[in-house]
């Protein structure tokens, strides 16, 4: 594990207590029961702010604590772990590519709404069924953007897309020439096709030629956290429920071959933590980030699927139903693992990484 420094205890540990007495499953329930399209609750994000969580990566002169990326990881895997359904990774990804590619005016514009959570971003980037960043036909003239991305998450409650388009990363504002076509997906959370036809979009002009694979590097490490969170959420839950489940007026958990496999999902936990944090460390660093970030999405990938599929066995027929918790993980899970990356996409792109 990371060794942390006092605030990043401190930080982690506030995320933990908020999650689980704040924002625990149930309130997943309450916001999926809503249909809202924008999928969260309004009160808990405006909390999120007060508390400094939406600008961790954001820079001090914009408002922001500048914790840097392993402190918003550990926040975002506190809420994987209760699935909190909010915009928090989505706009801090998007606050992201500002950070690394706004023009002072740019910055002075949305960093401070960003980090206070007064302004909710998103990244559009994919206009396919899979994650291609290499095929992309949106485009922009006379600063107006036309194209439509998607499955863009959190779509309903942004106010601003970083928009990738075959020149480069835009910023659009919501509004005319932005509409919004909803895609249920089985997370029940926002996603949404979004189609651009003559919005107006300014270009994000540093950070070079690498600004998008940087910017969908940080998402692939910060979406790895949230399923980092997840997957130890699935485990504690499914070794709590095989201690006490008794069958054959044994305990479960009493049973060789369950204890086999505990400790081999145990191991690959290990494994994926490992992963995860030596992502994060790598963007705090800035040494190695493009192969740190395939390898966590990847792990997280692996480990997070084995994870959910062995927590809804693990619990029997019973985990099938709506009345327990560990079948949302793994609807979360199956909308995550294609995120910025499935397996296949990132083992190929590790290869082209080592010049293969």
């Amino acid at each position: 594990m990371a060794v942390l420094n006092e605030e990043q205890e401190m930080l982690r540990d506030m995320a933990r207590e908020w999650a689980v007495n704040e924002s625990p499953v149930t309130e997943f329930r309450k916001v999926r029961a809503s249909g809202a399209p924008e999928a969260f609750d309004r009160n808990a994000w405006s909390t999120m702010g007060q508390m400094g969580w939406t600008g961790v990566i954001i820079p001090e002169e914009h408002g922001g604590s500048d914790f840097g990326f392993m402190s918003a990881g550990l926040v975002i895997e506190e809420l994987g772990k209760t699935l909190t359904a909010s915009p928090l990774l989505m706009s801090t990804i998007a606050a992201t590519a500002i950070v690394l590619g706004g023009s002072d005016e740019q910055k002075a514009k949305w960093l401070p709404k960003l980090a206070s959570g007064e302004a909710i971003a998103t990244l559009a980037v994919d206009e396919g069924a899979s994650h291609d960043p290499a095929k992309i036909e949106t485009s922009v003239s006379g600063g107006k953007i036309s194209g439509t991305k998607a499955f863009v998450h959190e779509a309903h409650g942004a106010d601003l897309f970083v928009v990738a388009a075959k020149d480069g990363l835009y910023l659009v504002e919501k509004g005319d020439g932005v509409s919004l076509t909803t895609r249920k997906l089985t997370d029940q959370r926002s996603h949404a096709d979004v189609t651009f036809d003559g919005a107006t979009a300014d270009k994000l002009t540093g950070g070079g030629d690498s600004l998008l694979d940087d910017v969908l590097d940080r998402a692939r490490i910060l979406t790895a956290a949230e399923m980092l969170g997840m997957a130890q959420q699935v485990f504690d839950v499914t070794l709590d429920y095989l201690k006490q489940r008794v069958q054959f007026n044994q305990v479960l958990a009493s049973f060789q071959a369950l204890q086999h496999r505990m400790a081999d999902l145990f191991a690959d936990l290990a494994q994926m933590r490992s992963a995860v944090e030596a992502g994060l460390q790598a963007v705090d660093s800035g040494f190695g980030v493009a192969r740190a970030a395939t390898i966590a999405k990847a792990e997280a990938n692996r480990v997070l699927h084995t994870m959910s599929n062995q927590g809804i066995q693990l619990h029997g027929g019973i985990g099938m139903t709506d009345e327990y918790d560990v079948g949302f993980y793994l609807k979360r899970a199956r909308v995550l693992e294609a995120s910025f990356g499935s397996t296949g996409w990132l083992k190929h792109r590790f290869a082209k990484l080592g010049g293969y």
